[in-house]
């Protein structure tokens, strides 16, 4: 029998993704993280007060869905964050394109290394058609100057799965309601804590997408500038924070 460890909390973020959703959160190896990990698994949807059926879907799938009216990616995860009661973190877009098979794996890794923090790069397993040529390219230019300014290598540095210890997410601030966050919390988590990237995959889409690449990959170059000055504040409290401590991210897929 496996031995009980805490809770798994998985937080996803949701906008009118009625056709996504339940294949996002099936998707979720509920089964695996319990039987062969030890956690119980809460999912919580972050509903922005969707115009569909995405909230009834989900609270049909078990899901625990908040509705937060205050409009933005990163404010939907600053409220998933707050309402998260699990001792490990996961997130995941709720339109059925990352890997929450590998979840199981990544949890393994996150207790077996100690780290606080990781993020996944999903080039190596994409799927034909699931990213566009110029968000790719965008991309690019983002993890460019985020290694230029932040001195973080990442290969992908827009991704939105990644998984964190409660402890992280509680010692840290988040400033960013938009986008942007996807950067500042990696800048923050490979800039004072013990962090990787470890490899997924990507898949195309299920629903439509609201992504404007122009509009948002223009927002967040000019945020990596803008956040060099509020990069001081991002840890709640001193003596809480660890050594820097600064990982090669792997090559090895899972």
């Amino acid at each position: 029998m496996t031995e009980f460890r805490g809770l798994v909390s998985v937080v996803i973020p949701a906008l009118n993704e009625q056709f996504g959703i339940e294949k996002t959160i099936s998707s979720i190896p509920k089964a695996t993280i319990q039987d062969k990990l030890g956690y119980d698994v809460e999912v919580i949807v972050i509903d922005g007060d969707s115009a569909d059926s995405t909230k009834d879907v989900a609270r049909k799938m078990g899901a625990r869905v908040i509705v937060e009216k205050q409009k933005g990616y990163g404010r939907a995860y600053k409220t998933g964050f707050a309402a998260a009661k699990g001792d490990i973190i996961v997130t995941m877009d709720a339109d059925n394109t990352y890997p929450a098979e590998y979840i199981p794996e990544y949890i393994r890794q996150l207790n077996e290394k100690d780290l606080d923090f990781i993020t996944i790069n999903r080039f190596p397993g994409m799927t034909n058609g699931a990213m566009s040529l110029t968000r790719k390219f965008g991309n690019k230019i983002l993890a460019f100057v985020m290694r230029i300014l932040y001195s973080v290598n990442l290969r992908d540095s827009q991704s939105g799965m990644w998984l964190m210890k409660k402890s992280f997410i509680s010692t840290i601030h988040l400033n960013a309601d938009d986008m942007s966050m996807s950067e500042e919390i990696k800048i923050i988590a490979f800039k004072f804590f013990k962090s990787a990237e470890l490899n997924g995959k990507y898949s195309v889409r299920t629903g439509t997408a609201k992504l404007d690449v122009i509009e948002h990959g223009w927002r967040n170059l000019n945020y990596l500038f803008l956040y060099k000055k509020l990069l001081k504040f991002a840890i709640k409290s001193s003596t809480t924070n660890k050594e820097k401590v600064y990982l090669e991210t792997p090559n090895k897929n899972i």
